[in-house]
């Protein structure tokens, strides 16, 4: 019994230590991350956006953008693509096999009509079935590819080797890019020859106005879990990812806004078909490669340019949205353990894979362990209250204060939520998340490691209700 009491006591120390050395991270991360947004806007404040769309040396871009059932939004999308503030570039919209009208509003809405350009396989990809262009001159930089269904990975392979040009940017289809987003996201290829590949910031677009395409007018939702997500966005991009591009130890671009150097893809041969979490383990693989061939280069993220996104609004659809990156992170990890505390691999090997694999892979489960210590604790009647009280303490000050930096960050650099009470009520979550919200998460990431481990490989339905009129 004495033993098993020891036990108990000494995880739950160990669990308020890993707590305390983790938040003293973020907060450091947070320190780091505003320093480099401070570089990055002295280093593009005297840029002139304008003559980087006019000169003929900025590079033609191919957009990719994967669609399956994504009717309600599809065409906001596309019309938003078609408005980008860039010299020339293509739009390559790939239907992956979609069972609702995707392809046929495509087809009626851009007035496409059957294309006999050559389809090229480079890549590995299920069949092509069509390839569409349109009628109208307004609308002759748009094509829409139509494909079996094979998942978001094998419709990316499709767009690359559809794409006609170099850089090709990947993006969601229900996302909404801003109309200098291309422009400042293909910057750091014109400034480093040795870039492979650069992410931009998405936001969160529920609750915003959005007219034609655009947003025209930023807010939060009237639901409280998308605004939590703005909060988490914050500290995913502004603080977490700014801080591994110092170093060039960016693990991950977001699949919703990714720009790489094509050559560089195919090389490495493309997008992996049996992950889930196909945007990260394709730029851990860029590394890998990079590294291993003793190449020189760069995978940086932009902090500027602007990806909008439609959030979870359901505990049901964010659950299944987590779970599947979560899933995806182990997958990764271990398609490249090999790397793992490698030296070969540089900050790669002994900084950014332990961060991601002590803190946010293994995160959720201690902190999932250590309530289910406190309640066999509680059980035995061997709990130390202070030692709860000091847990939730710690656990609380630390979250909020990561929370609430983050969201100063933003205001002290982009300031894209305007008005005071938003300001306010963004600050507020940085408290309320910690009751309820963190712990469903945890729940919905722990329950990730079981999917995992019995196989589960789906993304699971995600249900679009489209971009509506938000709060003027």
């Amino acid at each position: 019994m004495a033993t098993v009491e020891f036990l108990l006591h000494s995880y739950f120390f160990f669990v308020i230590g890993y707590f305390v050395v983790v938040n003293l991270t973020y907060t450091f991360f947070l320190g780091m991350s505003f320093r480099e947004i401070l570089y990055y806007m002295r280093h593009n404040s005297f840029g002139n956006l304008r003559l980087l769309v006019q000169s003929e040396l900025t590079p033609p871009v191919s957009i990719l953008a994967p669609a399956y059932n994504e009717e309600p939004t599809v065409v906001e999308s596309v019309k938003s693509l078609l408005k980008l503030n860039y010299g020339k570039y293509e739009v390559v919209v790939i239907n992956d096999g979609s069972k609702d009208g995707t392809l046929e509003r495509l087809i009626t809405e851009f007035q496409m009509y059957p294309s006999r350009q050559v389809y090229h396989g480079l890549l590995q990809a299920k069949p092509v079935r069509g390839i569409y262009k349109s009628h109208k001159p307004a609308y002759r930089n748009l094509v829409v590819v139509d494909k079996e269904n094979g998942g978001k990975a094998d419709a990316l392979n499709v767009g690359m080797n559809v794409a006609q040009f170099e850089y090709v940017c990947a993006i969601d289809a229900d996302s909404l890019l801003e109309e200098d987003s291309l422009q400042k996201v293909v910057k750091p290829f014109l400034e480093d020859e040795t870039m492979v590949a650069v992410g931009g910031i998405v936001r969160i677009a529920n609750g915003c106005k959005v007219v034609n395409g655009r947003v025209v007018n930023v807010g939060l939702s009237d639901k409280l879990l998308p605004i939590i997500q703005v909060v988490e966005y914050f500290r995913a991009f502004l603080s977490g990812r700014m801080i591994w591009h110092g170093v060039n130890g960016l693990l991950i671009i977001s699949g919703a806004f990714g720009m790489f150097k094509r050559s560089a893809v195919i090389e490495v041969g493309g997008y992996r078909h049996d992950t889930v979490g196909e945007d990260m383990e394709l730029v851990v693989r860029l590394h890998r490669r990079m590294r291993e061939w003793k190449r020189p280069y760069r995978i940086a993220f932009v902090p500027d340019p602007v990806c909008w996104t439609e959030a979870p609004e359901t505990r049901q659809m964010l659950g299944r949205q987590r779970n599947r990156w979560h899933r995806g992170l182990l997958d990764t990890m271990l398609l490249h353990k090999k790397m793992f505390l490698n030296p070969k691999y540089g900050v790669i090997g002994l900084a950014a894979m332990p961060y991601f694999v002590i803190v946010e892979l293994f995160g959720p489960l201690i902190e999932f362990l250590g309530y289910l210590i406190l309640i066999v604790m509680i059980a035995m009647n061997i709990l130390n209250v202070e030692m709860m009280i000091l847990f939730f303490i710690v656990a609380l000050f630390y979250g909020v204060m990561y929370s609430v930096g983050a969201v100063l960050l933003e205001e002290v650099s982009f300031q894209r939520y305007p008005k005071p009470s938003d300001l306010a009520l963004l600050l507020s979550i940085g408290v309320i998340e910690n009751f309820g919200y963190r712990q469903m998460t945890m729940w919905w990431r722990v329950k990730g490691f079981w999917d995992y481990f019995r196989g589960k490989k789906s993304w699971g339905t995600m249900q679009r209700k489209g971009f509506a009129v938000g709060r003027a």
